[in-house]
C-alpha cells in the first residue's frame, strides 16, 4: 500500500511540476499529506524519488523546489571531438561508488568511512602542527619524507621473522593515495600490451588503473577463501605474466581473507615464476575479528610490491600512501611517481605522520573495531531478515563492505538505479569484474551514517528485487 501511495504522490507532482516555473516551490509537506492522505514518512520518499530523478532540488529547513528540467543550451564544444582523436585508452565515467548521494538519501554505495569513524581530532591537531612547522614551505624528497618513510618501514619489519631480511626506509615510496600508487605500479612493471593477473572480482579502482596504463587483464577467479593456487599457476603458466594484483586481506568486495598455507602456496607459485605479487593491504587499519599479517613480511627477496594507505582510517583530506618494493623494481615506480607528480604535498605527510605517532592512533583503532563490528553484524542482521533474496557467501572477518549475490538473472545496474529512486543508495557489483561478471551482486557499505536505518533500507532493497522480478518476461 505505501509503494503505492508513494507511486500516486510522485505522478501527481510530476504533473504539477510539468506546468510549475524553475525555482518554484512544492507544496508544504502538510499539505501533500492531507491532500494525498498519506504518512509524513510517504511524502518523503515521494520527494526523495523526484530529488533522484532530478527534477527536485531539496532546501534543508525551507523546502522543496523544481529544478530547471531544460538545461539552458551552452556552447557548441564540437570542434573538440576532432582535436581530441580516439583516445588511447578507454577513458572510465565517474565510478558508482564516487558518486555522491544526496544528503535525504542513505547511502550504502561508498567505500569511505564518515566522519565518526575517522580520528577527527588528531587529524585537526597534526594539520595544525604541521601548517605551525618547516613542511608548510619545504620541498620534500621525492620518496617522501624520511620520518615517514621509516614510519612505513618499521610497521612491515616488525611483522617480518627475524630469518627474513626486513624492509629499511629506503625502499619505501610515498605516494599521493593508492589509486595514484597502482597507476605507478602498473606502469613501472608492466608494460604496455602485457598480460596483468588481476583477482576476480577486485578493487574497481586497480581494475581503471590497470586499463589506463594499457595493460591486458588476465582474471584469475577468486571466492570467499581467495584464489586457487593452482589456477595462479596454471595462469602464470600460459600467459607468461610476471605480475600478479590481489588482496589478500579483507578483499574488497567479497571480504575475502587469504589463510596462512594458501598464501604461502600463493608466494611459492610467484616466486617460481619470477613473478612479482602486488599486495594491496587497503584493509589493513580495518579488522574486525582477525588481525592483517601481510604478504610482504614474508618476502626477503622482493618478489612482493605492497601498497599501504592511510587515507581510509585517517582521512579523506589527507591522501598518503606507501609503496613498498626492493631492487629496481622500487626504482621504476620512484621514477614513475616523480614524472608524474614530482613529490607529495610535505604539508600532508607530515600531518599523515603526527596522526599515526600519537598515542592517541592506536586508542582510536581499538574503538574502531568494535564500531566496526557493531555496524556489520547491524547490517548482515537486516540483510537477513529485510531482505531474504540478498545471499552472503561470507561475513568478512574485516574491511568495510558486504559482498551480496542477487537472484540470477537480476539486473544489477537497473537495481540501484531503482534503489536510489526509493532514497537508498547501493554499488551494482558489476564494476568490480575485469570480464563479464559471474553473477549479479551488490557491495553494501557498513560505515555510513544512520545504521539504526538498516532494516529500512534492506527493505527497499527487497522490493526493488521483487519489482524487478515480477517486470522480467
Amino acid at each position: 500500500m505505501t509503494n503505492d501511495s508513494t507511486a500516486r504522490i510522485v505522478a501527481g507532482l510530476r504533473d504539477w511540476i510539468r506546468d510549475a516555473p524553475a525555482g518554484a516551490q512544492l507544496p508544504a509537506s502538510r499539505r501533500l499529506v492531507a491532500e494525498y492522505g498519506a504518512s509524513p514518512v510517504t511524502v518523503q520518499k515521494a520527494l526523495r524519488r523526484l530529488v533522484a530523478e532530478g527534477l527536485v532540488e531539496s532546501r534543508p529547513g525551507v523546502g522543496s523546489f523544481v529544478r530547471a528540467v531544460r538545461p539552458a543550451r551552452g556552447p557548441d564544444f564540437g570542434w573538440q571531438t576532432g582535436a581530441l582523436r580516439t583516445p588511447r585508452a578507454e577513458l572510465p565515467r565517474v565510478a558508482g561508488p564516487l558518486r555522491t548521494a544526496p544528503p535525504e538519501a542513505h547511502a550504502l554505495h561508498a567505500g569511505y568511512p564518515g566522519p565518526d569513524l575517522l580520528p577527527e581530532r588528531l587529524v585537526r591537531t597534526a594539520l595544525g602542527r604541521a601548517a605551525r612547522g618547516a613542511a608548510a614551505t619545504a620541498r620534500p624528497p621525492a620518496a617522501g619524507l624520511p620520518e615517514l618513510r621509516a614510519w612505513f618501514a618499521t610497521e612491515l619489519a616488525d611483522a617480518t621473522p627475524t630469518q627474513l631480511s626486513a624492509v629499511t626506509p629506503h625502499d619505501v615510496v610515498v605516494a599521493p593515495g593508492s589509486q595514484s600508487a597502482l597507476a605507478s605500479i602498473f606502469r613501472a612493471l608492466v608494460a604496455p600490451g602485457h598480460p596483468l593477473l588481476i583477482e576476480s572480482p577486485t578493487y574497481w579502482g586497480a581494475i581503471q588503473a590497470a586499463r589506463q596504463a594499457g595493460v591486458e587483464l588476465v582474471p584469475v577467479p577468486s571466492d570467499a577463501h581467495g584464489p586457487d593456487p593452482a589456477e595462479v599457476e596454471r595462469s602464470l603458466r600460459e600467459t607468461g605474466a610476471r605480475a600478479f594484483y590481489a588482496q589478500p586481506s579483507f578483499a574488497n568486495p567479497t571480504g575475502a581473507r587469504w589463510s596462512a598455507e594458501r598464501a604461502e602456496r600463493i608466494l611459492d607459485v610467484v616466486r617460481a615464476h619470477g613473478a612479482f605479487l602486488v599486495e594491496d593491504d587497503w584493509a589493513h587499519d580495518f579488522g574486525i575479528d582477525a588481525e592483517v599479517v601481510p604478504l610482504a613480511a614474508r618476502d626477503g627477496a622482493g618478489h612482493v610490491v605492497y601498497l599501504r594507505s592511510l587515507t581510509k582510517s585517517v582521512s579523506p583530506a589527507l591522501r598518503v600512501a606507501a609503496v613498498i618494493a626492493r631492487g629496481p623494481a622500487r626504482d621504476r615506480i620512484l621514477g614513475d611517481r616523480a614524472a608524474e607528480s614530482m613529490y607529495v604535498s610535505g604539508l600532508l605527510q607530515q600531518a599523515a605522520l603526527e596522526v599515526v605517532s600519537d598515542p592517541g592512533w592506536r586508542t582510536h583503532l581499538r574503538r574502531l573495531r568494535a564500531q566496526l563490528r557493531e555496524r556489520r553484524d547491524l547490517l548482515v542482521a537486516a540483510v537477513g531478515d529485510h531482505a531474504p533474496a540478498l545471499h552472503l557467501d561470507v561475513v568478512p572477518p574485516g574491511g568495510l563492505h558486504l559482498w551480496a549475490r542477487l537472484p540470477a538473472g537480476t539486473d544489477a545496474e537497473r537495481l540501484a538505479r531503482d534503489c536510489a529512486a526509493d532514497g537508498v543508495w547501493v554499488a551494482a557489483g558489476d564494476a568490480w569484474f575485469p570480464a563479464e561478471p559471474s553473477a549479479p551482486y551488490l557491495r553494501l557499505t557498513f560505515i555510513g551514517p544512520e545504521p539504526a536505518r538498516y532494516p529500512e533500507a534492506a527493505g527497499v532493497i527487497q522490493r526493488a528485487v521483487e519489482a524487478q522480478s515480477l517486470r522480467s518476461p
